[in-house]
């Protein structure tokens, strides 16, 4: 008996949905811990829907970022999508609104599914329920985390987890395509190159929030962290507190000790 395409998109989207799930999870913790509202978290993942952009995104949010900066950002971490758009199989896709869809919706988990081998002869509503199932395990894994956010303590690497799937799918199609010896070459100088350019003096933030520029981490003031350096007494009402942000006054912009990033090679 032949499967619906649902169904079959649901077994194929089993494997990498079971990773977003505490990805997704750990995104929803995030969230609370960052001091927004549970719901924020369905609205980010369903909304934005970015990956690795959104751990940015939370972070330039409670830091108040300019509207500007995070358009750039965005600009920046996700430009790889256009290149994606290149060999996706998008002509497949069929109807104005699936296609508007399957466009929002390709992200990198749901491109290294429908280019491998297996889905050359995916129909078209085997693509986007595929899509959309990848899209419903991030949204229900972050909602549970921010749901489960505050019984669950302030665990550092959280934000890792992404980048560890990232990885996983990188070994999967080196192993696949053992030939393809120019790829992950490639990545690896891209990799180091990026590192180098990395290296270079970070934004003035309080001194006790230096925690949160350790290597490798992206550039977060969460309230929570800065909560030390807010004023006492009442504090006005602004936009900050308003649509569940729970932001308290902080004043950024005071030097850190150290106003510069150890960099492989640099001098003291």
């Amino acid at each position: 008996m032949k499967k619906s395409a649902a169904a079959a998109a649901l077994k194929d989207s089993g494997s990498v949905g079971l990773g977003l799930v505490p990805i997704g999870l750990a995104f929803g913790v995030l969230i609370i811990h960052a001091g927004l509202a549970w719901w924020w978290a369905t609205v980010f993942t369903s909304a934005v829907y970015a990956g690795s952009f959104e751990f940015l995104l939370l972070g330039l949010t409670t830091a108040l970022a300019p509207i500007a900066t995070i358009a750039l950002t965005a600009a920046l971490v996700d430009i790889r999508h256009v290149f994606y758009a290149l060999s996706f199989p998008l002509h497949r896709v069929e109807g104005k609104a699936a296609r508007m869809y399957s466009t929002f919706a390709m992200t990198d988990e749901a491109y290294a599914l429908a280019t491998s081998e297996e889905a050359r002869d995916w129909p078209s509503r085997h693509i986007v329920w595929l899509q959309g199932f990848l899209h419903l395990y991030w949204v229900g894994g972050a909602t549970v985390g921010a749901l489960l956010g505050g019984f669950i303590p302030d665990v550092q690497g959280l934000d890792f987890a992404l980048t560890a799937l990232f990885a996983v799918l990188a070994l999967d199609a080196v192993r696949a395509r053992r030939a393809d010896l120019p790829t992950p070459v490639l990545a690896l100088l891209s990799a180091l190159a990026a590192r180098l350019v990395a290296c270079e003096p970070h934004r003035a933030v309080p001194a006790h929030a230096d925690a949160g520029w350790r290597h490798g981490d992206s550039a977060r003031l969460l309230p929570t962290q800065l909560a030390a350096d807010a004023p006492s007494g009442p504090r006005p009402s602004s936009a900050r507190s308003m649509m569940g942000f729970q932001v308290r006054d902080l004043r950024i912009g005071e030097s850190a000790p150290d106003d510069r990033r150890e960099c492989p090679g640099s001098m003291a």
